[in-house]
């Protein structure tokens, strides 16, 4: 009699993961439908793992003042509580106050990924984001703080020896800033995140990085809490001539 294993059930997550990234790496030839494909796998892991509350997809992000992020790889985003998402042409448009985290998805870790992923995040960070009072039986409360926006970088492999060594410490940073980064999945070798107690970065290599970044991640959005009340009438502005 066959008997159900925890361990192997999460272990199958990650070795999944890993496994259809590598099978994008090395089926496809032109650059940009590799990274189409491993967008794609992260993408897909997100929006069947995470609670339903959260959206993923590859977006640009907008504010009330017409300001436009970067294009996104990966953003976990609001769906219950947003009230519009744009999408034309398959272009997703996503409002600045709906946005709980910012992912860049590349092949390798590396210097110039890791550069290039904190400037991307930090295009989101600076966006406006508006806050409402709230409602409720007995008056309003105060409008909610705005919830830090968590930013991260998304690879296969590393080009460094060790992958999680020196020279990624060196490449994050201190950890502060619009340009910062909370944590990452180098799904062959592990994941790092920041560690806001100590103010340092933390490296967690082997095991099964997949499923232990994406429990990590989970863990992270639960403390962000809930985004802000838009308020959908800043937006509204554009709509006079």
């Amino acid at each position: 009699m066959n008997e159900w294993s925890l361990k192997q059930l999460l272990a199958g997550l990650h070795d999944d993961i890993q496994r259809r990234l590598e099978t994008a790496r090395k089926s496809f030839a032109h650059p940009g439908t590799k990274g189409d494909a491993s967008e794609g796998v992260w993408l897909d892991l997100f929006d069947t793992y995470l609670p339903k509350r959260y959206r993923a997809a590859k977006a640009h992000v907008v504010d009330c003042t017409g300001a436009f992020s970067d294009q996104i790889d990966v953003v976990v985003y609001d769906r219950q509580y947003s009230p519009f998402i744009f999408r034309y042409e398959a272009q997703t448009i996503i409002p600045a106050e709906s946005v709980y985290a910012a992912f860049e998805a590349k092949q390798t870790l590396n210097a110039q990924h890791v550069k290039y992923a904190r400037e991307k995040v930090a295009s989101v960070r600076r966006l406006d984001r508006t806050s409402l009072p709230i409602p409720h039986a007995g008056g309003t409360y105060p409008p909610k703080p705005l919830i830090p926006i968590l930013g991260g970088l998304l690879t296969l492999e590393s080009d460094w020896q060790p992958a999680l060594g020196e020279s990624l410490h060196t490449a994050l940073g201190d950890g502060r800033g619009d340009d910062h980064l909370d944590l990452g999945c180098v799904a062959v070798h592990g994941y790092f995140t920041f560690d806001e107690e100590n103010g340092s970065y933390k490296t967690y290599a082997g095991g099964k990085p997949a499923t232990a970044f994406l429990f990590k991640l989970i863990s992270q959005l639960q403390f962000s809490g809930t985004v802000p009340m838009i308020d959908v009438q800043s937006y509204a502005q554009w709509l006079s001539d």
